[in-house]
């Protein structure tokens, strides 16, 4: 996937959750809800001030992310369901 996302936009994947719960069961697609864990891929190269002058981005490619249930569109890149969102969609970085 080449893409470079315009301004304050990011591209970030989705992790998928554990499947079992914890006493063992396999759970259903249907029952498990959508991840808020993702790694971003892509980002843009910052949102313009109102001095005209590009922010740059807090988050960069390959950090571990959390985000809103609900944030993002969902979109196909090259076979890949990814998001894309604002970094203002992003709740925060996560560290190890």
């Amino acid at each position: 996937m080449n893409i470079r996302p315009l301004h304050d936009r990011v591209i970030v994947r989705r992790k998928e959750e554990e499947r079992t719960s914890p006493g063992g069961i396999v759970l259903p697609d249907a029952a498990t809800e959508k991840p808020v864990l993702g790694e971003v891929l892509a980002v843009g190269n910052g949102k313009v001030t109102d001095k005209g002058e590009a922010r740059p981005l807090d988050v960069k490619v390959g950090d571990s992310v959390l985000f809103g249930k609900y944030s993002g569109t969902e979109v196909k890149l090259g076979g890949e369901e990814v998001l894309v969102m604002r970094e203002e969609d992003i709740m925060g970085v996560i560290e190890d």
